[in-house]
């Protein structure tokens, strides 16, 4: 395996230095084990920066369209939440 390509999707990887809080470091080892905290810090930031992207376009639409109808923000809000 080639220490600079992640086998699984061949996406060029660096190395970093993060700093996290001791807490929620302890928890996610817990939950990811030793050798899964890049793989699950990687996907948490990649799916944080997706919701950044889709804020940045619903702000832009707003911005050209107007705020959406109250129905609108209801319905996706039971979409996605559920309730």
């Amino acid at each position: 395996m080639n220490r600079l390509t992640n086998t699984l999707d061949n996406v060029a990887t660096k190395k970093v230095s993060i700093t996290l809080d001791a807490d929620v470091l302890a928890e996610l080892r817990e939950r990811v084990g030793p050798r899964g905290l890049s793989a699950y810090i990687n996907e948490a930031v990649r799916r944080e920066l997706k919701l950044d992207r889709m804020d940045e376009f619903l702000e832009g639409a707003e911005e050209r369209a107007g705020p959406p109808p109250k129905e609108a923000l209801e319905e996706a809000h039971h979409l996605i939440w559920g309730d």
